[in-house]
């Protein structure tokens, strides 16, 4: 997600979405009461009950006051639903409107008050993580490298091999492969890269990958195919689903490993409860340390509308100075923890029960 502006003491952001994982964001953060505006497109008749009338889809710039969220997670849409209360003279104030948020779309956030994991999630969302993947494009003759950035890439370098053409294919002659791992190696001292996209059209890839000794740059490369070399094949590599999934195994790691940190406490009848009833009366003893929440427990408390008891124990967790993780379902950790209730938390000090 860009941050375009931001002033949380004012209750406003303006953002623009960049990805599905933006949406999972939003999806936990935005709530019911809060206000949204933006363009948007809205369907205006016009005429009377005595004359024809004809409707027309137009562009308005509305606000509207948060109802509901549908959050379409395959067709890449959240929907925020509510009603309209500012927007052009034509438009009837108090009338419902919905707002489908989804890749590229700009929007304004305002929030009467704003939780501190609600604030981390959105930094978060914002901070350019994709800085530790070094992306090199190469084919039989050419290698390029650039460092992978949020919004695009920095150009690293590139140089011009050597090869010996024959009819059965191609080979490297020389120090072609050697070089582009040295330059591997290289910048992946330099700007501690954690993840090394490897890109080429046909076997290049395959062939220089082979070639790579010790574990400690192989470990690291991801291989993806690029039909261009050159500046073309680092941007056709940058929207390519690898990058996103890199993002993600990271993402999912450090929530796998918040959720089984709680799996070990609980194994040892330690510094851990589960279960809505559990955490509560370890939030009436002032003990929660850090709380885990699965996205799909949020959804199912705003369908069943009974949201605002949560949002209360998240707010009283955050006043007695704990951590709020939110734990997506869509993997191993988030479905152990649906199994426990859908919310847990780690303990300060063991409590009676």
């Amino acid at each position: 997600m860009k941050l375009l502006f931001k002033d949380f003491k004012k209750g406003k952001i303006k953002a623009k979405i960049d990805s599905l994982d933006d949406l999972w964001y939003l999806s936990t953060i935005i709530e019911e009461g809060d206000l949204i505006s933006g363009q948007t497109t809205r369907k205006i008749v016009f005429g009377d009950k005595q004359q024809k009338t004809k409707s027309e889809k137009k562009s308005v710039f509305l606000k509207i006051k948060v109802k509901k969220l549908e959050f379409h997670k395959y067709s890449n849409v959240l929907r925020v639903s509510g009603d309209i209360i500012e927007g052009p003279e034509f438009i009837s104030i108090g009338s419902a409107h919905s707002f489908e948020l989804k890749e590229g779309t700009i929007f304004n956030l305002f929030k009467e008050n704003w939780l501190k994991f609600q604030k981390d999630k959105i930094l978060e969302s914002s901070k350019d993580i994709s800085k530790k993947i070094l992306i090199c494009v190469m084919d039989r003759e050419n290698a390029y490298f650039a460092l992978s950035k949020k919004y695009g890439y920095e150009f690293l370098g590139k140089f011009k091999g050597d090869v010996e053409k024959k009819e059965e294919g191609t080979k490297s002659k020389g120090n072609f492969y050697p070089d582009i791992i040295k330059d591997l190696q290289k910048y992946t001292e330099k700007y501690h890269i954690e993840h090394i996209i490897l890109a080429s059209p046909a076997f290049f890839k395959e062939d220089l990958f082979k070639l790579i000794k010790g574990k400690k740059i192989k470990n690291k490369v991801v291989l993806a195919t690029c039909s261009n070399v050159g500046k073309n094949g680092i941007n056709e590599v940058l929207k390519r689903q690898e990058i996103q999934q890199i993002l993600l195994q990271d993402k999912v790691s450090n929530e796998i490993k918040i959720v089984e940190n709680l799996l070990q406490e609980i194994s040892k009848d330690n510094l851990a409860t589960y279960g809505i009833k559990g955490v509560e009366k370890a939030l009436d003893a002032g003990a929660i340390k850090t709380l885990l929440i699965t996205d799909s427990y949020i959804h199912k408390k705003r369908e069943q509308e009974k949201f605002k008891e949560i949002d209360m124990i998240m707010r009283t967790v955050e006043q007695i100075k704990g951590k709020i993780n939110l734990i997506s379902k869509d993997h191993e950790g988030g479905k152990k923890l649906d199994g426990l209730g859908g919310i847990a938390a780690l303990l300060r000090y063991k409590i009676n029960y």
